[in-house]
């Protein structure tokens, strides 16, 4: 028979169990709030280092946003400024000028000079701007009684490089630059009764032209507009 247990607590034949049974409810108490205790260091923890985390992405974000402002604002080519030429040009080495009428006409026109500066042309001038193909000179031509200046180039003989750094030195109104095919020089720089022929984008003449000529006060119409009428093939 196997005897009976003393009297009074029972006893579990488990060890863990009974020193959990002897610990006193103050005991357990206190083990509980250290365990609660524990449990909020481990979720305090966590919160700080989720917070240091959303701090860092969002300064590196700033940080990338601002670099990108301040890249824009570094790189970005500014817009050339100059100020109305005069239409006077003699002092450019190797500048032609001419003389032509300038009436409205339906039709082509036989010009003079390959591109044009200036003569007969087309009621509608053509918008100023960059273009990628060639543009009809009886369009452009009335863009040049209006004080543009049309930068033409032979794609044959002037690569993409040359074609940006022509791009750099316009004015963003009141110029024209496109392609011309088999002219006989590879960059043409023609305004109203005046024209420049040069070899290369880095030709300082191109900038002294544009000085004198570009929205110049002695075209037929110096104050008229170079958009809101049509574009050619090709506009950027």
């Amino acid at each position: 028979m196997t005897p009976n247990p003393p009297s009074g607590k029972r006893q579990s034949g488990n060890p863990a169990t009974q020193s959990e049974i002897n610990l006193t409810v103050k005991q357990q108490r206190e083990q509980q709030k250290q365990q609660k205790l524990a449990e909020y260091q481990r979720q305090l923890a966590k919160r700080r280092r989720n917070k240091a985390t959303w701090w860092i992405v969002g300064v590196t974000a700033a940080i990338v946003v601002i670099g990108v402002v301040v890249a824009s604002v570094i790189f970005t080519p500014r817009p050339v400024s100059i100020a109305r030429g005069d239409g006077d040009g003699a002092g450019i080495t190797g500048v032609e000028t001419f003389d032509h009428t300038a009436n409205h006409v339906e039709g082509e026109v036989d010009y003079e000079q390959t591109p044009p500066a200036g003569g007969d042309h087309n009621a509608a001038w053509l918008n100023c701007g960059v273009y990628s193909e060639p543009v009809p000179n009886i369009n452009a031509v009335h863009s040049l009684e209006h004080g543009a200046v049309w930068v033409a180039y032979d794609p044959a003989q002037v690569d993409q490089a040359e074609v940006d750094a022509l791009k750099a030195q316009l004015p963003s109104t009141y110029t024209i630059l496109a392609p011309y095919d088999d002219i006989d020089s590879p960059i043409v720089v023609s305004a109203w009764d005046a024209q420049l022929k040069v070899d290369s984008a880095d030709d300082e003449r191109i900038g002294e032209f544009l000085q004198a000529y570009w929205r110049n006060v002695n075209g037929p119409e110096p104050n008229a507009t170079c958009a809101g009428a049509i574009d050619g093939p090709g506009k950027l």
